[in-house]
C-alpha cells in the first residue's frame, strides 16, 4: 500500500486528484481543497423549503422523535397526556391506554380535553398523569423551571414523561414563530431536569450528524436521505434532544 501511495505521489495529477486517491486507499473520507467543494443546490441563501421537510415527506426532526417514541412504547400506557393532537398517543400507545387527554394553549381546538399553558397551568390536576407526550413543545415557552414544575406536579408518581426539544434548528414560519423562545444542548437539558428530578430518573439522548443538520435546515425529508445516514450519531452536531424523565414513586 505505502508503494501504491508513493506511486500516486510521483504521478502527474492535480494535487487534488492526488489527495483523493490517496485519502480513498488510506481508508480515509476524502475532503476537497479551499475551492473544490461542490455545492450543488446546496448554494443557496434561502432554504429548499421552509416548512421543515413536511411538504416533501417526514421530517428529519420527526424521523428521530418517532425512534425516540418507539423505544419507549411500553411506557404509552394507562392516563396519557399529549400535546396539541392525541395521534403519538394512538400510534405508540394502542390498547396499553386507558384514557386520552390533549392539551392546548389557546381555546378552539377541537381535539383539546385541557385548555392552559405548562408554565401556568393549575386547572391541570395533579397527580394525574401516568405519561406524558410532550414533542417539539418546550422551546416555545419562555418560563422553562415554571413548565418542568408542572410537568412534575402533573405525572402520578412512577409516571413518565418523554419529552423531545430542537438542538440544532431554523425557527418556524406558521403561527408559532412568535412563541419560538429557545433551541437546547443535553447539557443545557440536564441542567434544567436535575432541577425538578432525581438525576437518575432522567435518561438524555442526542441524534443527528452535520449531514442530518445541514438537511434540516435546508428543509430536506427523511426519505432523501439514506438511513445510515440519518442514524450516524455525532453528538456535535444535535438536531434534536430527547428526555424520559420518571416521577419517583
Amino acid at each position: 500500500m505505502k508503494a501504491v501511495i508513493k506511486s500516486i505521489a510521483r504521478q502527474t495529477l492535480p494535487a487534488s486528484v492526488k489527495v483523493k486517491l490517496k485519502s480513498q486507499l488510506q481508508g480515509v473520507e476524502y475532503t476537497p481543497p479551499v475551492g473544490e467543494v461542490k455545492f450543488g443546490h446546496l448554494r443557496r441563501v434561502k432554504p429548499i423549503s421552509q416548512y421543515f421537510g413536511y411538504d416533501r415527506g417526514l421530517p428529519i426532526d420527526r424521523y428521530y422523535i418517532e425512534n425516540f417514541l418507539f423505544q419507549q412504547v411500553e411506557d404509552i400506557r394507562g392516563r396519557i397526556l399529549e400535546i396539541g393532537d392525541n395521534f403519538y398517543t394512538t400510534r405508540f400507545g394502542g390498547d396499553r391506554v386507558t384514557k386520552s387527554d390533549v392539551l392546548h394553549v389557546k381555546d378552539g381546538n377541537p381535539d383539546a380535553t385541557i385548555v392552559g399553558d405548562l408554565a401556568n397551568a393549575e386547572n391541570i390536576p395533579s397527580n394525574a398523569f401516568d405519561c406524558l407526550v410532550l414533542t417539539q413543545t418546550l422551546h416555545l415557552i419562555y418560563e422553562l423551571p415554571a413548565a418542568l414544575k408542572t410537568i412534575y406536579r402533573i405525572l402520578k408518581p412512577g409516571g413518565v414523561a418523554l419529552i423531545t426539544v430542537p438542538g440544532i434548528t431554523q425557527i418556524s414560519v406558521d403561527e408559532w414563530k412568535d412563541y419560538w423562545c429557545w433551541s437546547f444542548t443535553a447539557i443545557s437539558v440536564q441542567k434544567l431536569f436535575d432541577e425538578f428530578f432525581p438525576q437518575a430518573n432522567v435518561l438524555i439522548n442526542t441524534y443527528g450528524n452535520v449531514l442530518a443538520a445541514t438537511s434540516l435546515l435546508q428543509g430536506l425529508a427523511a426519505e432523501e436521505l439514506q438511513k445510515q445516514e440519518l442514524d450516524y450519531h455525532d453528538p456535535s452536531y444535535q438536531v434534536l434532544i430527547s428526555v424520559r424523565a420518571v416521577k419517583p414513586e
